[in-house]
This record gives C-alpha cells, sequence and structure tokens, in this order.
C-alpha cells in the first residue's frame, strides 16, 4: 500500500514538473530536450539520461512535434496511456491558451497597436536560444569524427534544401551510416515483436478519413480546421520550423483565412511563450474563425489544438511498444547515435534559419550576444532573460 501511494505520490510530482516545464521552457524543441535533461533527468532523476536520448531518438523518426513526442513518450513510460495523456493536456495547455487568447485579442486590435511594440527584440533573443541549443545538442551527441561529418553534411544540405521530407531521409541515412561503422556486418536477430496495439493505428486512419469527410461534405470550418491540423501534424517532420510554412501558405495565400500580417503577429508572440512551438495552431485555429464571433474563435482554437496534438499521441502510443522491443537489437541500438548526430545537424540548421530575418543592427546582435552570455555563462533563468527583452523591447 505504501509503494502504491508513493508512486502515485511520484506521478503528481512528475505532473507538476511538466506544468513548470510547460510555464517556462522557452526556446522550441531543440531547446526543451536540454530542460528536460537538466529537469527530469539530473535534477528529479524519473528517467537516465540514456533514456532520455532514446526517446528523443524515437520521436524524432516520427512526423509531430518532437519535444511534445518526448514528454508524452517519457509519461507513458513513467505511467502508460492515460498517465500520457494527461502528461500531454497540461505540457500544451499554457502556451494553448495563451495563444488562443493572443489570436482573439488581435482579431479585435490594431496590429500597428504600440502595445505590440515590446515583442521587438524577440526574434533576436530566440535566435540566441537556438545557437545554444546547438552548441548543447553537439556537446551531447557530436563524439567522434563520424558524428562530425553527419554533422557538416545534414547541416549544408539543410541550408541548401528546404524540403521537410530530408529529415526524415537524413535521420534514416545518418542511422544506417552508424549501425553499420558500429556492427561491421554483425547480424544478430531481435525476439518476436509482440503486444502491437493495432488499433491505435486504426484509429489514427479513422479519425483522420472521417474529419475528411465530414469537413469536405459539410464544409464546416472548424471541422476543415481539425482535419487540416490532424494531417499536418501526421506528415510534418522537423517540428515548427517545418510546420509555420505549410500553414502559412494553406491558411494565407490558399484559403484566405487571415491575412499575412496576422499570421506573422502571431509568430511573434509564438517566439515570447514557453511551450511547443506547435501551439501556433491555437492561435490560426482561433484566427481563422474570426468572423464566427468570439465562441467561434474559442471553437476554432479547440478544434485546432486537438488536430495537431493528436496524431502525435496516438503514434506514440502504436509505435513506442515495438520501439521498446527492438532498440536493444543492435543495428537499431546502433543507429541511435547516427540518428542524435544528425539531429544535431538540423538544430544547426533551425539556429542559421531563425538568425537569417533578424535585422542586423546594433540593438538585435547585443541582445542575441547577451541571451548567449547569460545562458552559457549564469544560472539566470529562460524567463528573467525573456522578461528582460520584453522590457526592453517597450522602453527602448
Amino acid at each position: 500500500m505504501k509503494a502504491l501511494k508513493f508512486r502515485q505520490y511520484k506521478k503528481i510530482i512528475f505532473l507538476l514538473d511538466v506544468l513548470k516545464l510547460a510555464l517556462t521552457a522557452f526556446g522550441g524543441p531543440q531547446v526543451h530536450l536540454t530542460l528536460f535533461n537538466k529537469q527530469l533527468v539530473h535534477k528529479k532523476n524519473y528517467i537516465s539520461e540514456q533514456d532520455l536520448m532514446e526517446l528523443n531518438s524515437f520521436c524524432s523518426m516520427l512526423p509531430g512535434p518532437t519535444s511534445t513526442q518526448t514528454i508524452t513518450a517519457i509519461a507513458y513510460k513513467i505511467g502508460g496511456p492515460l498517465f500520457a495523456f494527461i502528461t500531454l493536456a497540461i505540457w500544451i495547455l499554457p502556451a494553448s491558451l495563451f495563444m488562443g487568447t493572443i489570436a482573439i485579442v488581435l482579431s479585435q486590435m490594431p496590429l500597428n497597436s504600440p502595445k505590440i511594440v515590446l515583442f521587438k527584440y524577440l526574434q533576436a533573443m530566440a535566435s540566441g536560444f537556438m545557437i545554444y541549443a546547438a552548441y548543447k545538442f553537439i556537446q551531447l551527441f557530436v563524439t567522434k569524427r563520424y558524428h562530425w561529418a553527419l554533422l557538416i553534411i545534414t547541416a549544408g544540405l539543410g541550408i541548401i534544401e528546404s524540403s521537410p521530407f530530408l529529415i526524415p531521409i537524413m535521420l534514416i541515412l545518418g542511422g544506417l551510416t552508424t549501425s553499420y561503422i558500429n556492427t561491421r556486418g554483425v547480424i544478430e536477430k531481435p525476439a518476436p515483436i509482440t503486444n502491437i496495439h493495432w488499433d491505435k493505428l486504426a484509429w489514427f486512419f479513422g479519425i483522420f478519413a472521417v474529419a475528411a469527410i465530414i469537413g469536405v461534405s459539410t464544409q464546416n470550418r472548424a471541422i476543415l480546421l481539425f482535419e487540416n491540423n490532424f494531417r499536418y501534424g501526421s506528415i510534418v517532420f522537423g517540428g515548427g520550423n517545418a510546420l509555420i510554412p505549410l500553414m502559412f501558405n494553406q491558411f494565407v495565400h490558399y484559403k484566405n483565412y487571415m491575412t499575412g500580417s496576422e499570421f506573422l503577429a502571431g509568430l511573434g508572440f509564438l517566439q515570447a511563450i514557453p511551450g511547443p512551438v506547435f501551439s501556433i495552431a491555437s492561435y490560426t485555429g482561433a484566427m481563422s474563425m474570426k468572423e464566427y464571433g468570439v465562441l467561434g474563435q474559442i471553437l476554432g482554437m479547440i478544434s485546432a489544438t486537438i488536430g495537431i496534438f493528436l496524431p502525435g499521441i496516438l503514434l506514440i502510443f502504436f509505435a513506442f511498444p515495438i520501439w521498446n522491443q527492438i532498440k536493444k537489437f543492435a543495428p537499431i541500438y546502433n543507429a541511435i547515435e547516427g540518428i542524435n548526430a544528425t539531429s544535431a545537424g538540423f538544430v544547426v540548421v533551425s539556429a542559421y534559419l531563425l538568425f537569417l530575418p533578424v535585422p542586423v543592427n546594433e540593438e538585435n546582435m547585443l541582445v542575441l550576444l547577451g541571451t548567449l552570455f547569460l545562458l552559457l555563462s549564469t544560472k539566470v533563468p529562460t524567463p528573467i532573460i525573456v522578461l528582460a527583452c520584453l522590457a526592453g523591447g517597450y522602453f527602448f
């Protein structure tokens, strides 16, 4: 009985830690991993660092929001499917509520309002966070000469070619490379795979098909938003960096649900909040329903949020038990380091792409370098850095 109560208490503490991360994890999925490593591994010891890196490699191979899937997979490992659902809800709730609320407010406020000027330094700050994340990823994952080769090749191709399909291709090639190098042709047979949850895969395809059919036949915008976001959550590799241009083309250029300025304003606010980058869907969902009033916008926010995050967790439920059975199979186990080194290359690409649109001026470079200095040399909490940038934008 005492052991059961202790496990329940530990789960509650874990959920509180997830809430803390949801309120403080600024900087996108690459930075999120370093925070997971600090809070959930080294500080609280819920899982080992090796387990975290394995789960991140596993989630990197799936479409959807990688950091969200990683923290969901950690919860699945600790407490099973229901606990994973609760963890997912806590992780996405603050960012999604904020982004949906901002969309409702902005639909009533001119975008040239002076109240928005306080966000002018956030892109430079976010670029500093991403460069820091690239540095930490390289520290964690790039330890051998062929790791450096994978990183450089991946980063070069990622800068030249922006296709989201490059990400799964390079992850697979990176895994195959280190698997070949480390196994030297040794073939080991894994144990037969059991306990495959085909029902989770059936739910995945069934929900997508039903939403598509109902959406096309009724042209109900809330259902169409759910279907669009469910599709993106099912096919997008590489996180928010790959999702955002797809959403821009879909909701601004193709469907005219919002203006380009409205979409870009949402991106500006996205840089200012902690939590998953995929919460941009909460913003686009609410903004796409602005002509239906506040209640319609709330419905759009909920529909889009569920649509974007649901595929990822269904894929976790289906694939995680399989992964757990095959990850110790020598070729799979040895492929993990290649996947991680390739992931580090994509983090370098993200850092480069996020820096490109930052205006090169004295103020922005000071913010970027100051952010890097604080992250590398001090223990100043992330929210303090963000608040300082907001204050700088407002007063200067």
